[in-house]
């Protein structure tokens, strides 16, 4: 997965891949990528719960790769923040 310098350098697919390799290295056996790939979500997000989106979501259906695209955007949209290219 090559990662992006900011989240408006993503389109919205492949920021979903983002999130679904974090869930995938979650699982991995080593924690190098996984906290490489934790550390750019929260700085690309910027969102202030950050990587507890993924590991305590506020309902069991929040946590799912879908939904936790679907959080990101929506609060960026309210900030006012750029989000996923076209």
């Amino acid at each position: 997965m090559q990662v992006k310098l900011s989240i408006f350098d993503y389109r919205e697919g492949d920021f979903l891949q983002l999130v679904e390799a974090i869930f995938k290295e979650n699982v991995s056996d080593t924690d190098g990528a996984l906290d490489e790939l934790l550390e750019h979500f929260e700085n690309i997000t910027q969102h202030p719960e950050g990587t507890d989106l993924i590991y305590y979501p506020k309902t069991p259906e929040d946590g799912t790769p879908e939904n936790i695209v679907r959080i990101v955007k929506e609060w960026r949209l309210s900030q006012g923040l750029p989000c996923f290219k076209s």
